[in-house]
């Protein structure tokens, strides 16, 4: 199905939804597609972006301390006690960079992503401090959309340059001419 296609019944001068024919932005979390013009409180949308991502990063270290602190009320060593600290500063460096991959470019499988995905989970803190650094510059995730979205912008306009008119109209019209001869 094209990306102008229309329900049957619906008029041929604006398509159902009520928006132009093309390509539609893809919309990313927290921001929707304010992206696209930076409308739509997109400012103010990144400053908060910016600060929960922080203070979420700064409450679950918080988090993290206290349960530091229950190990060592349990008195399990200092041996468990690093091997918990190393895991988690291991977990937040790969969360982070893969999460920083993400805003610029698609992964390339997906099974591999799922497969890291509780590693990501356990290294958060990562991941939240990866969103609060990108999100200074831009939405996170922006770049990458906003090239794929101006890309299909451009095929687009390419595919409807190369159309002039309706292709059974001139095959009628063609079918009429011979015929009168």
């Amino acid at each position: 199905m094209s990306e102008n296609s229309e329900a049957p019944g619906t008029s041929s001068a604006v398509p159902a939804g009520g928006t132009t024919p093309g390509p539609r932005p893809e919309p990313l979390r927290f921001f929707g597609t304010t992206w696209v013009d930076h409308d739509g409180g997109y400012g103010l949308r990144r400053a908060g972006v910016t600060t929960g991502s922080l203070v979420a990063a700064v409450a679950a270290c918080f988090v993290l301390r206290f349960a530091y602190q229950g190990l060592e009320i349990a008195e399990v060593g200092g041996f468990v006690g690093m091997l918990v600290v190393l895991m988690f500063a291991v977990c937040s460096a790969i969360a982070f960079r893969k999460t920083w991959e993400g805003f610029t470019r698609r992964p390339d499988d997906a099974s591999q992503e799922d497969r890291l995905r509780g590693l990501k989970s356990i290294g958060f803190i990562g991941s939240l401090l990866a969103y609060f650094l990108r999100s200074f510059k831009e939405a996170p995730g922006e770049k990458l959309r906003r090239t794929e979205y101006e890309t299909a912008l451009a095929q687009y306009a390419k595919r409807r340059s190369s159309r002039t008119g309706n292709p059974a109209a001139r095959k009628s019209a063609k079918g009429k001419r011979s015929g009168r001869r």
